[in-house]
C-alpha cells in the first residue's frame, strides 16, 4: 500500500473540495495517484471539479495590449508577489509585452530582442533587474491574438495597474461591424472568459485526451446505475455532451445575463451591426497556472533557526 502523507490528503482536498476521509480512501484506492484519485472521486460524486485543476503557484504579472487587429499578452514570473508592486518591475513586464506585440509569442526570440533605451537585449534587462530588485524572475510565456478585419479586445482582471494583473484575457473578432459595436461586445466576452475560464473555442478544439478521461468518468458512473445497457450509452453520451458544452466558449452560459449561450449574445450584435460577426480566437493566461511552489513548513524552519 502506497504511503500517504497528511500533505497529500491535504492537496488532494484543496484540489476537489471533498472530504478529508474521501481524499484518503481515494489516495489509497489509488495508491497515491492524485490525478487517479481525482477521477475517483468524482466518479463517487465527491468532487465538482470539471477539468484538470492547476495550482496557481507563481507570483509576478499578466501583461496585456491591443492596437486595432492584433493583442499580445505575455507572463513574467517572480518570487512574491510583493514583487509585482515594484515599478522597475512593472515597467519591464509593459516593455516586454509591447515588445511582443512586435515580434510574436516565441520567448527564446523575445528574450534575445533589443531591449529599448539600452545597449543589450530582453535576456541582459531581466539579468540585470534580477540582481537590482534580488528575487529570481523569469519570462515564461507570451501569445498572440491577430484578426483580418474588426478588433482584438482585451481584459486584466485583479488589475495592478493599467494593462498589468492576474488574469489576462485577448479575444479576436472577425467582423466589418462599427467599432462603438465590436467593442463593447469583445469587452465582455473577454470578462465572461475570464471568469468561465473555457477551454477551447468550441466543442472541436477541446483537448481529446481531455474529452476521453471525461468519457471514462462517465461510463464509470453510468455503468454503477444498473440502468440497461442503451441507457448506460445515452447516459455516457450525454455526460460528455455537457462536459464539451461547458468548457467550449461558444455554448457556455454568458456569465453577465446567466441565462444566453455566448454565441447567443454574437449572434445578436450581428444582427444588430447587420454584418457578421465571428469570434475567431481568444487567449487567457492566468498567473501561476501549472507552476508549483515549494510548500514550506515554516514551523519547522522557525525551529531550525531557533536550534530547537
Amino acid at each position: 500500500m502506497a504511503d500517504i502523507t497528511a500533505a497529500m490528503v491535504k492537496d488532494l482536498r484543496d484540489r476537489t473540495g471533498a472530504g478529508m476521509m474521501d481524499c484518503k480512501k481515494a489516495l489509497n484506492e489509488t495508491a497515491g495517484d492524485t490525478e487517479a484519485a481525482v477521477d475517483w472521486l468524482r466518479t463517487k460524486g465527491l468532487a465538482a471539479a470539471a477539468k484538470k485543476a492547476g495550482r496557481t503557484a507563481a507570483e509576478g504579472l499578466i501583461g496585456v495590449t491591443t492596437a486595432g487587429t492584433r493583442g499580445a499578452v505575455v507572463e513574467v514570473n517572480s518570487e512574491t508577489d510583493f514583487v509585482a508592486k515594484n515599478e522597475t518591475f512593472q515597467g519591464f513586464v509593459r516593455t516586454v509585452t509591447a515588445i511582443a506585440s512586435e515580434l510574436g509569442s516565441d520567448v527564446a526570440a523575445l528574450l534575445a530582442a533589443s531591449y529599448p533605451e539600452s545597449d543589450g537585449s530582453v535576456h541582459d534587462k531581466l539579468t540585470h533587474n534580477i540582481a537590482t530588485i534580488g528575487e529570481h524572475q523569469t519570462l515564461r510565456r507570451a501569445a498572440i491574438v491577430e484578426v483580418g478585419q474588426g478588433i482584438v479586445t482585451s481584459y486584466v482582471h485583479n488589475a495592478t495597474v493599467s494593462g498589468l494583473g492576474k488574469i489576462g484575457v485577448l479575444v479576436g473578432l472577425e467582423s466589418s461591424a462599427p467599432a462603438e459595436i465590436l467593442e463593447p461586445l469583445g469587452k465582455q466576452i473577454a470578462m465572461h472568459i475570464a471568469a468561465a475560464n473555457p477551454l477551447a473555442l468550441d466543442e472541436t478544439g477541446l483537448d481529446a485526451e481531455l474529452v476521453e478521461r471525461e468519457r471514462a468518468i462517465a461510463r464509470e458512473k453510468a455503468a454503477a446505475s444498473g440502468k440497461p445497457a442503451d441507457i448506460v450509452e445515452r447516459m455516457i453520451e450525454g455526460g460528455v455532451r455537457k462536459y464539451a458544452q461547458e468548457n467550449s466558449l461558444m455554448t457556455q452560459v454568458f456569465v453577465i445575463d446567466g441565462k444566453s449561450k455566448v454565441s447567443d449574445i454574437v449572434a445578436a450584435a450581428a444582427k444588430t451591426a447587420g454584418t457578421p460577426i465571428v469570434v475567431k480566437s481568444f487567449v487567457r493566461l492566468q498567473l501561476g497556472e501549472g507552476i508549483e511552489r515549494e510548500e514550506k513548513d515554516f514551523a519547522a524552519e522557525v525551529a531550525a533557526a531557533a536550534g530547537i
